[in-house]
């Protein structure tokens, strides 16, 4: 089983692709080297193949951390999880199971007020964890660049509260108030009820 994201950016025409670029790309290296394990397409569209799903949600809230750094931008994610039928030198050129769903994720939100889905062979888990996401997104949507940049921070760099003051340049009391005003402890515990509830499945 592996986990397939697709996703494109939401108003990616209003800004310079560059500046939205380097920060997208920065958190798909994260995942892996291209065009193996992602690719970018049709200018704003892009594709991810997670080897190990338990590990998807936290490259898509990275993901999404990295490009809401830039001021109106945000991005759109489906997570598919499934079995890997064709494998490519492409990402895109892949299929199977976990491809087809995270398509059919997109196509959905595409046409849905929601900005990040799951769609797995366990539709329990798909209900449980799409209504985390739904409540979650109510946060997150709504971001500031300055939040942003702190999640992406916490997500990838493993550091304590007085080591982040010392990089962003601000003091410790400023670094625990955008961990809250960004819901961390929420966005963690979502991130971590997510990997416990997809163990359990018999996937």
């Amino acid at each position: 089983m592996i986990s397939v994201i697709t996703g494109d950016i939401i108003n990616s025409r209003n800004t310079e692709a560059e500046k939205w670029l380097k920060p997208l790309k920065e958190a798909l290296d994260e995942i892996g080297s291209s065009p193996k394990s992602w690719e970018i397409y049709r200018g704003d569209s892009f594709q991810a193949e997670i080897t190990d799903p338990k590990n998807a949600l936290q490259h898509v809230i990275d993901i999404k951390a990295s490009v809401k750094q830039v001021k109106g931008i945000d991005v759109r994610l489906s997570i598919g999880i499934g079995d890997k039928t064709f494998d490519a030198p492409n990402i895109t050129e892949s299929n199977g199971d976990a491809f087809v769903r995270s398509g059919e994720g997109y196509e959905f939100l595409s046409s849905a007020k929601q900005n990040i889905i799951v769609k797995s062979p366990d539709t329990d888990f798909d209900e449980e964890i799409n209504l985390y996401l739904r409540l979650l997104l109510i946060a997150m949507d709504n971001w500031t660049p300055k939040a942003a940049e702190y999640v992406r921070m916490n997500l990838t760099g493993n550091l304590k509260q007085e080591d982040m003051a010392k990089k962003l340049g601000i003091t410790q009391s400023s670094v625990s108030e955008r961990h809250k005003r960004a819901y961390m402890d929420e966005v963690r515990a979502v991130e971590e009820r997510y990997r416990e509830q997809l163990k359990k499945l018999e996937l």
